[in-house]
């Protein structure tokens, strides 16, 4: 037999320092690409009219003209726009957890018929694409005189996103076992002291990632608000941001590119925020599993 020759410290050095290169590369191209958009609203809306209709401008602005963020702000409500979106989002985002948390634990530990109801109800509910339910929704939101209504619009939300996070909890519920919760009951724990003492806090990477789905989609949603909101001053942000597309399709890219940054940053900061308590969660739910 043939014995295999294990590598030499100094050719596994020498493949370590050649790879280490290469996976920063490969990360920093990465990063770039997904920069890229961000990057290229920030020097769109830094540069003047005459820029941007070059077709020999460079990628940076030559100088730094300020009109742009002002015609963002004066020709429409950007930020009663984004007051309602983010009081859109938020509402939507508190509704969707108080009702999805209590419903994906009773299907995590329901028998496995109604489970299998369930799961096949949330997964039907995804199936239907947005225009087959415009009219249906557009009739019962008439009805109960939610329309033209950041309530309504709330409403619309909520249930849209409730299936999917739904889905996201029970998951999430899956992987916590019933020994803990029978070892609390053991201790003398009642029931809302093992699910708001040993349950909750083992969920909160899953209430995050949730919540975060849920504002997110809200927040940036074009269609619901387009059907539902008629008063410009209800308007959230996609539908001021639309107002920058001419009727024939002339396209005010400086002050659109301002504007959509500021709709950008809301959004940045609450995935900021988000970030931190998704790594605590996990770290804290590790400690304790």
């Amino acid at each position: 037999m043939t014995r295999s020759v294990p590598p030499s410290p100094l050719r596994h050095s020498i493949r370590l320092n050649l790879t280490r290169p290469m996976q920063y590369l490969a990360l920093l191209a990465y990063v770039g690409f997904l920069a890229f958009p961000l990057v290229f609203l920030a020097t769109a809306a830094l540069k003047t009219p005459g820029e941007l209709q070059s077709a020999s401008g460079g990628i940076l602005p030559a100088t730094l003209y300020l009109g742009n963020l002002e015609s963002a702000l004066t020709k429409v409500n950007l930020l009663g726009a984004l007051g309602n979106s983010l009081g859109v989002a938020s509402a939507s985002t508190v509704v969707v957890i108080a009702i999805a948390l209590p419903a994906a634990y009773a299907i995590s530990r329901a028998r496995a018929r109604l489970k299998g109801v369930a799961f096949a109800w949330i997964l039907i509910s995804q199936m239907f694409p947005f225009i087959l339910i415009v009219i249906p929704l557009f009739l019962l939101l008439t009805s109960f005189g939610l329309v033209n209504s950041l309530a309504g619009l709330t409403l619309v939300y909520s249930v849209w996103c409730l299936p999917f996070a739904l889905w996201m909890l029970q998951g999430h519920l899956a992987h916590v076992p019933l020994e803990v919760e029978e070892a609390g009951a053991i201790d003398g724990a009642g029931r809302l002291r093992v699910l708001s003492s040993i349950v909750l806090p083992l969920l909160v990477p899953g209430i995050v990632a949730t919540s975060l789905f849920t504002f997110i989609t809200a927040y940036s949603d074009f269609f619901f608000a387009l059907v539902t909101i008629r008063d410009e001053r209800l308007q959230t942000l996609p539908l001021a941001l639309a107002r920058f597309v001419g009727a024939e399709g002339v396209v005010q890219l400086g002050p659109l590119a301002a504007a959509s940054l500021i709709a950008t940053v809301p959004s940045l900061l609450f995935f900021a925020l988000i970030q931190r308590r998704l790594s605590s969660g996990l770290l804290a739910g590790a400690i304790k599993g």
